[in-house]
């Protein structure tokens, strides 16, 4: 069985985030960088298949030259191989550039049984990709899962919704995306960290991937502005001599929020 868990490095969510002042997008260069936490949930999900089904697991991943750190995590934990989408004409993509960017590096992939992703990333939070990259791929899609198995050539998941639970069913090959609350990631042991180092990484950009393509859109969209949040105003203290309840009634008709 094949398996490809497809990652992304993001912004340390506990470090401060800012845009770049050019384009607006987020400023990756000047914060801490980590593989995304849900990303990493998929992975272990992955590996966790790899050992029942003895299968080959590929990570993939978008990004600039740091994104092979995100890579050689996964590939620490126990991932076979790696496949790093490094592009500066990448830089900005969008939702849908980046679904058909990853989709053609999961068609390198011989006899693709399983993908993985996390339902969305802490930077993004489109919550989109994964969906993308199944249609591209014409692939069944079995998104925000919380527990899953495989069987007989097909997979069964549990998806947690707002009004309760939902179990899905599709034959392989097909696409799960997972949420975090599927495991918890397993750490790199130094010895998987040694053999990390020399398992096998292929780069590749636009031009291996589309080289029929000489005007690929990056981005359909762009950020013109973007003004800081602003501070949080002082709220209303009411003081109780008896006429809170109206004061706070009269507060809300003012705002018509009744």
């Amino acid at each position: 069985m094949n398996i490809v868990v497809l990652v992304k490095q993001v912004p340390d969510t506990a470090a401060e985030r800012a845009l770049s002042e050019g384009d607006h997008t987020l400023d990756r260069e000047n914060t801490d960088l980590v593989l995304d936490e849900i990303n990493e949930r998929a992975a272990e999900e992955a590996l966790t298949l790899k050992e029942t089904t003895d299968a080959e697991v590929t990570v993939v991943s978008m990004g600039p030259d740091s994104a092979l750190d995100a890579i050689r995590k996964v590939l620490a934990m126990g991932a076979d191989r790696g496949i790093h989408i490094c592009d500066d004409r990448l830089q900005g993509a969008d939702v849908v550039t980046t679904a058909r960017v990853l989709a053609a590096a999961v068609r390198t992939v011989a006899d693709v049984d399983l993908v993985l992703a996390g339902n969305a990333t802490t930077d993004g939070q489109a919550s989109a990709v994964p969906a993308v990259v199944a249609d591209l791929l014409g692939l069944p899609q079995l998104t925000h899962v919380r527990e899953l198995d495989l069987d007989a050539g097909r997979v069964r998941a549990e998806r947690e919704t707002e009004s309760g639970e939902a179990t899905l069913e599709a034959p392989l090959p097909a696409l799960v995306s997972v949420t975090e609350k599927i495991n918890e990631p397993r750490y790199p042991s130094f010895k998987g960290i040694m053999a990390a180092k020399k398992k096998p990484v292929a780069t590749v950009g636009l031009d291996d991937l589309f080289p029929d393509d000489t005007g690929f859109l990056v981005s359909r969209t762009r950020v013109v502005e973007a003004v800081p949040r602003p501070a949080r105003a002082a709220g209303i203290r009411v003081t109780d001599d008896g006429s809170a309840g109206r004061q706070l009634a009269d507060h809300l008709i003012a705002r018509k929020l009744v």
